[in-house]
């Protein structure tokens, strides 16, 4: 790479990503223009060159976007979520960089869009009925077969998605969906797709999270991650990440071949794809795919060549430069998402020293601040925190990841003020 080059990254004040693509940017000496959807009666305050968006307009963003990067010289275009791949895609059709068409972006915002592609083309995927939140739950119940799982169309992380056995359970579930849905933040996001759900069969079976490069349609797997905890309802909240998947080979490449024909059935093409799969009693089923890293701090668990993170990888292969060998760094690692037990408001955490002494535990990282009140799923959108672990196998890490969360208290009050 020749003279120094700028990367436009879309980065919402919800995510935990901005970061760790920021300080990549630093280390290969990229220029980056933020955008983000910070107050904007304080962008005065933001680094210079940033600009605010409203991530609910992508369209009036990209253009905002496309004025604002007149003259400069892109590379690409990062988005770092579900809000903000599709400025993303359409930013860059704008400028003309190589990215994911904005009808892949489009799909992969939307599950139903997104089931509907899988479905067309024969990817293994549950099968789905969408419906109207304003509908009388107990009229939708009669269409649907039990177990199922109800699901909001936008929204990520295992928010709102909870799983009915029975016309009772899906009764109650639907309200609780529906009180979710009708939050003033989430119908500014779109005021359409956010009175839809769905429900989906119920997929039995281990869950698995593949993460992955595409360039030009062919897929590369930069990593398999087991999830080791039962994930079977009501709610799914997930929690260890271990990787290398302690699968057989046969049932990996059949991961990594039904992940390639999801990509394709979304038009996915170029850049990152995160992928949830279900095993199921024949094969691989596709839960969710996305034209986007890993969620939350959970990056941090994978180390690419000598110690490269993800978000670098990321870069390089934007930027056009060789990433074909960083392979993994050897070894397992995993990451712990510590799970909100109960509503209320963070008063204290004990024992960080406890675990972070843990053999084979790299960090302890507490995102919730004290004082924030807290919300567990499936209305909560966020977790208390990330634990990382590398080790020789993966059952090490799963057993430090299990043992430095034994050692973790946090004081909840039980009322939010």
């Amino acid at each position: 790479m020749t003279g120094r080059r700028t990367v436009v990254l879309l980065a919402p004040t919800t995510t935990y990503r901005g970061e760790d693509f920021l300080a990549a940017a630093v280390r290969l000496g990229v220029d980056v223009i933020q955008g983000s959807d910070r107050c904007h009666v304080l962008a005065e305050q933001w680094p210079e060159g940033a600009i605010p968006l409203r991530f609910d307009e992508p369209e009036a963003s990209a253009r905002q976007i496309v004025d604002a990067v007149a003259g400069r010289d892109i590379a690409s275009v990062i988005g770092t979520d579900e809000r903000t791949v599709l400025c993303a895609a359409m930013v860059a059709r704008a400028l003309g960089l190589r990215h994911n068409p904005v009808e892949a972006a489009l799909a992969v915002r939307d599950k139903h869009r997104m089931r509907e592609r899988f479905w067309r083309k024969g990817v293994p995927s549950p099968r789905f009925l969408r419906f109207s939140i304003d509908d009388a739950p107990q009229d939708v119940a009669q269409r649907v077969a039990f177990p199922c799982v109800l699901k909001p169309l936008l929204l990520s992380a295992s928010r709102g998605v909870m799983r009915a056995d029975d016309p009772p359970s899906f009764i109650r579930a639907f309200v609780r969906l529906r009180a979710l849905l009708d939050r003033p933040e989430l119908r500014r996001m779109d005021e359409v797709a956010s009175r839809q759900a769905l429900v989906e069969d119920y997929v039995p079976g281990e869950e698995v999270a593949l993460e992955g490069l595409l360039h030009d349609g062919e897929l590369r797997v930069l990593a398999l991650f087991d999830k080791p905890d039962d994930l079977c309802g009501p709610f799914f909240e997930e929690t260890l990440y271990v990787t290398p998947s302690r699968k057989s080979p046969d049932v990996q490449r059949a991961i990594a071949a039904t992940t390639a024909r999801a990509a394709r059935a979304l038009g996915l093409c170029e850049g990152p794809i995160h992928a949830e799969l279900r095993l199921g009693p024949h094969g691989p089923v596709v839960i969710e795919a996305a034209g986007r890293t890993i969620g939350g701090l959970c990056s941090r668990a994978l180390r690419f060549g000598a110690g490269i993170s993800l978000e670098e990888l990321v870069l390089r292969h934007a930027l056009g430069l060789d990433v074909a060998s960083l392979a993994p760094t050897s070894g397992a690692s995993g990451v712990m998402m510590i799970p909100i037990p109960q509503a209320g408001v963070l008063k204290q955490v004990h024992g960080i020293d406890l675990a972070r002494a843990v053999p084979g535990i790299e960090g302890v990282e507490i995102t919730a601040r004290i004082g924030q009140a807290l919300e567990p799923l499936p209305e909560g959108s966020a977790y208390l925190g990330f634990l990382f672990a590398r080790a020789e196998t993966p059952g090490e890490v799963e057993s430090a990841l299990r043992t430095a969360h034994t050692k973790l208290r946090f004081d909840i009050a039980h009322e939010i003020t």
